[in-house]
């Protein structure tokens, strides 16, 4: 499934990140910058490489925990849709988990340390989070739901996310703390104190205003890290918070603002 769905993804997310590219330069908005554009294409590419053998781990250990499910449910359509809403409810606390836990947040650290926000933003995930990352979903494989199945919103939640890394979208009237939009996804990328740790949501928002963590755009977003700019270079983006974290020099950005 995911195989076919790449040629008609790839060309829609080139076409959309060389129309936000013209809609930058014509409204001299600067939300690309070339050497952190092709940082975030080495990221993507290094991802792709590893791909085979993260969908190989990703099965295995979906495989092996299915023997232990309580139950198993049909290859339905109505399964399909409570399954996108069950693990998108899972997706919210990895996601979430992945900025409250220090280690966790070594890895997720990347994908928010760019002082820029666009297409290419959503290109920015640690190459080895995919390894960690079947461990969070887990609890729907016991629960009855296939690999494909899960497998099927982690699609979804992938494609409906590189949508939301713009700014070339304003709010959006009656879908706003409901539905993640790029409004909501520009406040979860701000270091502004008052943005720090909200909207965790991959598709839906009502778990954030479920737990407290729901937060409009309010004012300017200032993107990046408190922890300040590591630079262009893409190994250090990704490989910097982990070795800093075994060194016990990393810290999250709560911590350096009590």
């Amino acid at each position: 499934m995911e195989s076919s769905l790449k040629y008609v993804i790839i060309p829609i997310f080139l076409i959309l990140i060389l129309s936000e590219v013209v809609w930058s330069v014509v409204q001299k908005k600067g939300v690309y910058h070339p050497k952190e554009t092709l940082s975030n294409i080495f990221i993507m590419l290094v991802n792709q490489l590893l791909k085979p053998l993260v969908v190989f781990w990703n099965f295995k250990v979906f495989a092996w925990v299915a023997g232990f499910q309580f139950f198993s449910l049909p290859d339905k359509g109505w399964v399909y849709i409570v399954a996108v809403v069950f693990v998108d409810f899972l997706f919210y606390w990895q996601h979430r988990l992945s900025h409250e836990v220090k280690f966790l947040w070594t890895l997720h650290n990347v994908h928010h340390s760019s002082p820029w926000m666009n297409f290419t933003t959503a290109f920015r995930i640690n190459w080895l989070g995919g390894f960690l990352s079947p461990l969070f979903y887990l609890p729907a494989i016991l629960l009855g739901f296939s690999a494909e199945q899960v497998t099927f919103f982690l699609i979804i939640n992938l494609v409906f996310q590189f949508l939301m890394h713009t700014e070339a979208i304003g709010k959006i009237p009656l879908l706003e703390g409901w539905i993640n939009t790029p409004s909501a996804h520009r406040v979860h990328h701000g270091s502004n104190d008052v943005y720090l740790d909200k909207n965790y949501g991959g598709v839906l928002l009502i778990w954030d205003r479920l737990f407290g963590t729901y937060q409009p755009e309010t004012e300017k977003v200032v993107y990046g890290v408190t922890t300040g700019f590591r630079g262009h270079n893409p190994v250090k983006a990704v490989f910097g918070p982990v070795i800093q974290y075994f060194r016990g020099e990393f810290h999250r950005e709560k911590e350096l603002r009590k």
